[in-house]
């Protein structure tokens, strides 16, 4: 699932450093799909405070997008919330490196090296987020499993994996609603997998969504007043992925937050059955 880092995308996002929008909250403005009505940041968190997870959804390589979500913690964290991150981009493996990293006990270029063995996107384009959960000592949580679980559901299966290898993961079946299934014929079809099964990377999607469902609940379990703010991919964050694993398991309440892409995400295509809000102008 990870992807090879191209020239194109180290220069969109050289472009994107030098026209995307400030990290002020105040700045940003996001449609409350609920209510149907244009809000600025500041006038949002009140409402996000009430979630026990947020999920903020992107484009990996798109640096407007992680500022959008920084800009996100910052507004909670400034108004008094014991923010947590949690991180599609880390495995649960690699806690042990993330807690250094918050506690300052391992310097950038360390650090970035750790970053690469569990993402293949720049640095550049994160390193913002994680050095203000740095600088504030703000938990960041690795929510993914191991990268051999994923590969070995997409090619055998979910039933292929051992009892050790599921570990809290229950039971992964390819059963979602139509809207998501769409998604992820769509991304099936856009990953030139040949001959793989569709079911079994359709199971590894899930495998994908539990984890991130799983080992945030888990989090929340030992941190009762704790907000987690939850980075993934927009097809994972979206209300039939991930949230949805969180209610089959949980009844804390979440939020989803969505960037516009022109054409792709925008008013005119989504609704509250994928987010609850949506954030404007990102590209």
């Amino acid at each position: 699932m990870l992807k090879q880092i191209s020239i194109a995308l180290v220069t969109a996002f050289f472009i994107s450093v030098s026209c995307g929008t400030g990290a002020g909250g105040e700045n940003y403005r996001l449609l409350d799909l609920n209510q149907q009505t244009e809000l600025k940041l500041p006038q949002v968190v009140s409402d996000l405070k009430k979630s026990r997870i947020v999920l903020v959804g992107e484009q990996h390589s798109n640096v407007a997008h992680h500022r959008a979500q920084l800009a996100i913690i910052r507004a909670l964290k400034e108004a008094g919330v014991e923010v947590a991150i949690g991180l599609e981009m880390f495995r649960h493996e690699s806690q042990a490196d993330l807690d250094r990293w918050v506690s300052g006990k391992i310097d950038t270029q360390r650090f970035e090296k750790i970053y690469y063995d569990n993402w293949n996107f720049p640095w550049q384009a994160y390193g913002m987020i994680f050095e203000y959960a740095r600088d504030h000592k703000i938990p960041m949580i690795g929510l993914n499993v191991p990268r051999e679980i994923t590969r070995k559901v997409s090619r055998n299966g979910f039933q292929s994996l051992t009892q050790q290898q599921k570990g809290q993961l229950a039971e992964v079946s390819c059963v979602v609603d139509q809207q998501y299934m769409n998604y992820i014929r769509q991304a099936f079809g856009g990953h030139g997998h040949g001959q793989l099964n569709f079911i079994y990377f359709c199971e590894a999607q899930m495998v994908w969504d539990t984890a991130l469902a799983v080992y945030s609940l888990n989090y929340l379990e030992k941190n009762p007043n704790a907000v987690v703010v939850v980075l993934a991919g927009v097809g994972h964050a979206q209300k039939g992925a991930v949230p949805r694993q969180i209610q089959m398991r949980s009844k804390v309440p979440f939020s989803v937050i969505l960037p516009e892409v022109v054409g792709s995400i925008d008013s005119e295509t989504i609704s509250t059955n994928e987010a609850d809000y949506l954030m404007l102008d990102l590209d």
